[in-house]
C-alpha cells in the first residue's frame, strides 16, 4: 500500500497539497494573514495556502515596505532640497556693508574716537599741557599768555571735552548699528541651520525608525522562506525512499 500524506486545499486555487508544501493563516504574521484574507474574506485561522502562492504574498508585502520607504525618502529629501534651495535671505558681510555706507561725518567720528581712546591721545595730551604750563609759567619768552591758574587751559579743554564726547556717542551708535546688523544676519543663518538640522533628524528618525525595522522584517520573511524550502527538500528526500519501496 501507498502511503498516504496529509494534505490539504489551498485556498487561493482550489488545488490540494501536502502539508508540507504550505502554512495554515494561523501560522503566518498579522500582515499577511490581513492581506490574504481581504482577498479571501472566507478564509479562517485553518485555511490553507500553498507556498507558491504564500510566496506571491510575502513578495507583495516586500515591495509594498520598500516602496513606502522610498517614498518616504523621497518627500524627506524633497522637503531638504526646497530648504537648501530657498534664498528667502542672503549672508551679508557687516563690516563692509557699513563701511560702504559711512559718510565723512561718521569717518571723522570713528576716527576722533578711535584716537580719544588711544595711548597716543593720552600721551599727547599730557605732553600739549605739560608744555603749555612750563610756557606761562617759566619765564622763557618773558611774556605769559595763559598765566596762572591757566583760565585759557580750562577753556580749551572744556570745549574738547564738549566736542569729543558727541563724537564719541556717534562712533558708539555705529558700533552698536554694526551690532544689530550682525545679529539679524546670525539670527537668519542660525534660523535656515536650524531648520536644515531638524529635516535631517526627521530623515535620521526615520531611517532609524522604519528603514531599519523594515530591512530586518524583510531578512526575517526572506529566512522564513529560505526555511521552508529547505523542509520541503527535507521532506521529499524523506518521502522519494518510501515512494521508490512502494514501487517495488
Amino acid at each position: 500500500m501507498k502511503a498516504m500524506s496529509k494534505t490539504a486545499i489551498c485556498i487561493v486555487d482550489q488545488q490540494r497539497y501536502d502539508l508540507v508544501d504550505g502554512m495554515q493563516l494561523s501560522e503566518l504574521e498579522p500582515q499577511l494573514q490581513a492581506a490574504i484574507t481581504a482577498d479571501y474574506p472566507r478564509a479562517h485561522a485553518h485555511s490553507f495556502i500553498c507556498s507558491e502562492h504564500l510566496v506571491h504574498y510575502r513578495l507583495a508585502k516586500m515591495d509594498k515596505m520598500i516602496t513606502n520607504d522610498y517614498l518616504e525618502n523621497d518627500k524627506v529629501n524633497q522637503h531638504l532640497s526646497k530648504i537648501l534651495a530657498k534664498n528667502s535671505y542672503q549672508v551679508v558681510d557687516v563690516h563692509d556693508e557699513l563701511e560702504n555706507s559711512l559718510t565723512l561725518g561718521q569717518r571723522v567720528a570713528d576716527g576722533v574716537a578711535r584716537f580719544g581712546g588711544s595711548w597716543a591721545f593720552i600721551g599727547s595730551f599730557i605732553a600739549v599741557m605739560i608744555v603749555w604750563m612750563l610756557i606761562n609759567v617759566v619765564p622763557i619768552f618773558g611774556h605769559h599768555f595763559d598765566p596762572y591758574p591757566f583760565i585759557l587751559l580750562n577753556l580749551f579743554l572744556s570745549m574738547v571735552a564738549a566736542i569729543q564726547a558727541p563724537l564719541i556717542m556717534m562712533s558708539q551708535n555705529r558700533a552698536a548699528e554694526y551690532d544689530r546688523l550682525e545679529a539679524r544676519n546670525d539670527f537668519r543663518v542660525n534660523a535656515k541651520s536650524e531648520e536644515e538640522i531638524r529635516v535631517l533628524h526627521s530623515k535620521v528618525d526615520h531611517l532609524i525608525q522604519q528603514d531599519e525595522p523594515n530591512m530586518l522584517e524583510i531578512q526575517k520573511m526572506q529566512t522564513q522562506m529560505l526555511g521552508e524550502i529547505q523542509a520541503q527538500v527535507n521532506e521529499l528526500r524523506r518521502l522519494q525512499p518510501k515512494r521508490r519501496r512502494n514501487q517495488m
